[in-house]
């Protein structure tokens, strides 16, 4: 959920019926490709992670690692789509909602952490290999950053 939170996509979030057949309409589900108003944070779609306060720590470690100036988000976002034939997707507005909802996201995860512990909010991943992947990713960062850094989170 927190991708179509961080687009703002409320297509995702939301469904639509037809109101002419009554009650037994069924389910229309369609993307209009809209990013969301960079102005708006719809945090009715943190709902299930301010309901469950559960998520992988290799998730919580990416989100920080996001939230550092030399891996923003919107940086990483911006370079990316740069490449793109129908470049430039999106407003430094959006860019710039990007950031802040990765920090309105991890607000919500160190406020479940301080109500009920770290070992009951982050989940253990099972894979071994978490500090091998989060090193790659910082590697992987760095790289399309053009800069190097000394040491993964």
């Amino acid at each position: 959920m927190f991708c179509f939170y961080y687009a703002g996509n409320m297509d995702r979030h939301h469904y639509d019926t037809f109101e002419k057949f009554g009650n037994d309409s069924f389910l229309l589900h369609f993307d209009n490709g809209l990013f969301g108003k960079h102005s708006h944070d719809e945090l009715s779609i943190l709902a299930p992670l301010q309901q469950c306060c559960r998520l992988r720590r290799s998730t919580y470690l990416k989100l920080r690692l996001l939230a550092r100036p030399v891996h923003r988000l919107s940086d990483v976002m911006r370079e990316s789509l740069a490449q793109d034939v129908l470049a430039p997707l999106l407003t430094e507005q959006h860019l710039a909602a990007l950031d802040r909802r990765v920090s309105i996201v991890l607000r919500n995860v160190r406020h479940c952490v301080r109500v009920y512990g770290a070992e009951n909010v982050l989940e253990p991943d099972t894979d071994l290999r978490l500090e091998a992947d989060q090193a790659d990713l910082t590697a992987r960062f760095s790289q399309i950053r053009g800069t190097t850094t000394k040491k993964a989170l």
